[in-house]
């Protein structure tokens, strides 16, 4: 079962030999450096904009560092795999604070709604930056992340598949008007070999999936998805134990609620209330991640979830805590990828071209040479 395992970190190439034989050839980017900042700042207004008023959110700011004793910083899995930067502060102080610059504002933002008073149906988004180090720096893979963070406060009843799915649907309608909106501004991105924006969005479980391609490793399952069945996928229950007994793709336990017992088909029981949505790039003609999302977990499933992870000493957590004795909202919330978006929208080879960060020599070699010049 190597590849099995394998698969489960996430769907970055990791060879830089590979990545310069997977990037484009003869590639041509739509719009010069300036126009393509241009381009960003009118698809970040306008996905702000319209993600509050689909969905009745607020922009409100967001941490860039967390006290690591407050249990508050998402881990992005539950293998110990991704470690954040940490670093003690507070000058004066006999024991320094331990902060830790957040990897994302996942776990934050449900504590947040109970700070900012949401009322069901209420939510907040945010423009969150953080810092992922143990990536590889890759064409879609930066150590520099930056997202719309968003959490909305529900009741019971809408823990529910319908309801994740109506919420994606408009997350999916915002996007693909951006989309739209950008090809208004600059009508050269509208070319006859890319093919428009799809129009809808299909869902498909992470079992279906497995159904489909028993014998293929996760990383290419989801390439053969988008090419054989929609262009456009949302990927429900990423955390639970397929049948062949591996989750699709490791997801944190405290976040997420991947154990809910949702769809029963032929006496079969699928879980999960969350997952993900992934769009083919016809630029890279590979699977793009744009957003992962769920209904969050209630003490219940908090509890299953940490105990099938094997981290229950987290439960003595604030954060765990705020769970278990109901002190925080019931809540849906996700993170849309800005860079992602931008590169998804703006036809770009590499997240480099749209946002700046820090990139090997390798890999900067590499996009010269097929006409990739990065941002840094």
């Amino acid at each position: 079962m190597p590849e099995r395992k394998a698969g489960l970190a996430g769907p970055g190439i990791g060879d830089y030999g590979l990545l310069a034989r997977e990037l484009p050839q003869n590639y041509q980017p739509l719009l010069d450096p300036m126009d393509r900042m241009k381009a960003v700042f009118a698809i970040k207004h306008h996905i702000e904009t319209n993600l509050c008023k689909e969905l009745n959110l607020q922009m409100v700011q967001v941490p860039l560092l967390v006290d690591k004793d407050s249990g508050v910083n998402d881990m992005l899995d539950r293998d110990g795999a991704r470690t954040p930067v940490e670093f003690p502060c507070g000058l004066g102080l006999d024991v320094p604070l331990r902060a830790e610059v957040v990897q994302a504002a996942t776990k934050w933002k449900r504590m947040a709604l109970e700070q900012f008073n949401c009322q069901k149906g209420e939510g907040i988004c945010t423009d969150m930056r953080a810092i992922r180090k143990d990536y590889f720096l890759d064409h879609d893979h930066s150590a520099y992340v930056d997202q719309w963070d968003w959490e909305l406060a529900i009741g019971p009843e809408e823990r529910t598949l319908e309801f994740l799915k109506e919420v994606v649907v408009r997350i999916w309608g915002v996007i693909r008007a951006a989309g739209s909106m950008v090809q208004n501004m600059y009508p050269q991105l509208k070319v006859a070999n890319y093919p428009d924006f799809p129009e809808e969005i299909v869902f498909i479980h992470a079992e279906e999936i497995l159904e489909r391609y028993p014998d293929i490793p996760r990383k290419e399952r989801e390439n053969r998805l988008l090419q054989e069945h929609a262009p456009a996928v949302f990927i429900i229950g990423i955390g639970w134990p397929l049948k062949d007994g591996y989750p699709h793709e490791l997801r944190a336990a405290d976040y997420d609620d991947w154990a809910t017992a949702t769809v029963s088909r032929n006496g079969e029981q699928f879980h999960g209330l969350n997952g993900d949505i992934l769009v083919w790039n016809p630029v890279t003609k590979r699977r793009h991640e744009l957003s992962s999302m769920g209904i969050r977990v209630t003490k219940e499933t908090l509890k299953i979830q940490l105990k099938m992870s094997g981290q229950e000493e987290m439960l003595g957590l604030p954060y765990h805590q705020a769970i278990l004795h109901d002190a925080i909202p019931l809540s849906i919330g996700g993170g849309i990828g800005q860079a992602r978006t931008f590169m998804y929208l703006l036809r770009t080879a590499h997240l480099g071209e749209v946002t700046v960060s820090v990139w090997p020599k390798e890999l900067k070699d590499i996009c010269a040479a097929k006409n990739i010049h990065l941002l840094e």
